[in-house]
């Protein structure tokens, strides 16, 4: 093999001697932190949980790669950063990722992208929702005990579509071919509940209330006692989730657009800030509640008017809520505007963990990919949460979790009685890494 071949490349000299580079390192790895993700995930169970709920229609007889070790594999590179199946080509033979997935370096290699790309397409949409089954019961379980109370966030977001992909939609508000899939994730935690893969149009009211009382039932069965409290933006504001809500004691705090009524009833609040803006020169904000029900509504519900008056302009917004006994201040702005950090969460799922890769044809094999990329999310979620509890990366985003933590060069010798991984001595971090490898032995 030539040296160009061998991608060697030559550099400035240092006192005189010549400076080359080379891939020829051997069992080299640059992803040693995934031995930390890997001692999580064997005692979250995550990985065993999907293996058992997927089906797997291929022949026994010529299976190289079980469903545990392909979801293994899949979930922990993207994690890592490798969102693509692509990756699986180069990352086979990867000794850290080997070592993540139980075998040794000395061992076959992993998946290979037709192997991985044909495990996806080969699952069903009954595999999807037993998927999905698996996330809400992970939830569930990262409690020690029932909560008092929960805050479930629903929110969408969209993710482009190309080509001729199955229930790919024009969205006119994003002006593009997309999906818009629809996340849930517990409020104050930031723990992902469940993700939902759908066609790029808004939810209908009847296609809301369907997703929240199959999350809900599933969550009242394991807490009878729970309080649940339902936050969303004014495309989850409908007739049928207030209706469902109100007889099964879930309480909501949505938003609500406005309309000539609404805004005539608002006029009394605005006129008060417009007021308190020409007093006081800066921008004021003026709250009120009304009474108000419109005609497909089961009955008339608490409306909070929030009027603010800025060198902007005016700006009334209206959010509709069940709860009755707080101030339309805390309603406005600690219960409605916390669900603000919502977005931070989906930034967490879309952006870090490159969730809206559903590149494929078969829109099944799309909810497939974004259930991967959940379970990738509930993992390092409680990587941050658990073992790097106490540390300043505690409430890091996830990308810098990885950047910092998980891309670790790093040697890899199989010696006759162990397996050793050299990590680097100038490694700055190495007493955060300490103290993610205690937490997660104190776990078990």
């Amino acid at each position: 093999m030539t040296q160009d071949n061998q991608l060697s490349f030559e550099f400035k000299t240092i006192s005189g001697k010549k400076v080359t580079a080379d891939f020829t390192g051997g069992d080299v790895t640059s992803d040693g932190g995934v031995l930390i993700v890997r001692e999580l995930v064997n005692r979250m169970g995550i990985v065993d949980r999907l293996a058992d709920v997927v089906s797997d229609v291929r022949h026994q007889s010529y299976v190289r790669h079980d469903a545990k070790t392909l979801l293994a594999q899949r979930i922990l590179q993207i994690v890592c950063g490798y969102e693509d199946a692509d990756d699986c080509d180069a990352l086979r033979t990867d000794p850290a990722f080997k070592a993540a997935c139980d075998r040794l370096p000395s061992g076959s290699d992993l998946a290979c992208q037709p192997t991985m790309s044909r495990f996806e397409n080969a699952l069903s949409s009954k595999d999807v929702y037993r998927i999905a089954d698996v996330l809400v019961r992970q939830f569930l379980s990262s409690y020690a005990t029932p909560p008092e109370g929960i805050i479930l966030d629903l929110d969408d977001t969209d993710d482009p579509t190309h080509g001729a992909q199955q229930l790919s939609l024009f969205n006119g508000y994003h002006d593009e071919y997309c999906y818009m899939p629809l996340f849930i994730f517990e409020g104050t935690s930031g723990r992902l509940i469940t993700s939902i893969l759908r066609p790029g149009k808004r939810p209908g009211g009847s296609e809301v209330r369907s997703i929240v009382k199959r999350v809900i039932t599933r969550i009242r069965t394991a807490w009878p006692k729970v309080g649940i409290l339902i936050r969303g933006d004014s495309h989850f504001a409908t007739p049928e989730l207030y209706a469902w809500c109100d007889c099964h004691d879930v309480e909501y705090v949505l938003g609500l657009s406005g309309n000539a009524i609404l805004k005539a009833l608002s006029q009394t609040a605005l006129s008060a800030a417009r007021r308190e803006y020409e007093r006081s020169g800066g921008k004021s904000r003026v709250f009120r509640q009304i009474s108000y029900q419109a005609k497909t509504w089961h009955r008339s519900l608490r409306v909070v008017v929030m009027a603010e008056v800025s060198a902007m302009g005016d700006n009334v917004r209206f959010v509709v809520t069940s709860l009755e006994s707080s101030r339309p201040s805390f309603i406005y702005e600690t219960v409605y505007c916390g669900r603000g950090q919502m977005e931070n969460f989906i930034k967490d799922h879309k952006i870090a963990l490159k969730s809206g890769r559903t590149s494929c044809h078969r829109f099944t094999a799309n909810c497939v990919r974004l259930m991967l990329h959940s379970a990738a999310y509930v993992i390092m979620h409680a990587l941050r949460e658990q073992a790097l509890a106490g540390t300043d990366f505690a409430s890091s985003q996830f990308d810098t979790i990885r950047l910092r933590l998980l891309k670790i060069g790093a040697e890899v010798r199989e010696l006759k009685t162990k397996l050793l991984f050299i990590l680097p001595t100038s490694f700055p971090l190495k007493e955060v890494f300490a103290v993610m490898h205690r937490n997660l032995v104190m776990m078990a």
